[in-house]
């Protein structure tokens, strides 16, 4: 089971590097604890897109009442996990 946690976490940190073109950072060195928000800047435009190619990743349905709360990569690894 944890395993599968830090496989997902390092691709929730993929596809965020991916879709919001982050530089200088890598799946393995981005910090799942960081505030998405308040740290690295992202908006609500940036949460939805991820949350969307997240769902189609994994197979789930992200409420859209739970994007505010999405916002560590680890929050998000762990609520994919739970849905999964």
């Amino acid at each position: 089971m944890a395993k599968d946690l830090t496989n997902i976490t390092i691709r929730i940190a993929e596809i965020m590097i991916n879709e919001l073109k982050l530089e200088d950072v890598t799946p393995e060195t981005f910090d799942p604890e960081i505030d998405l928000v308040d740290e690295v800047g992202i908006d609500s435009m940036d949460l939805a897109t991820v949350a969307l190619v997240v769902q189609d990743e994994y197979g789930i349905r992200i409420d859209e009442d739970d994007y505010p709360k999405l916002t560590t990569v680890r929050f998000i690894a762990e609520y994919v996990q739970e849905r999964m």
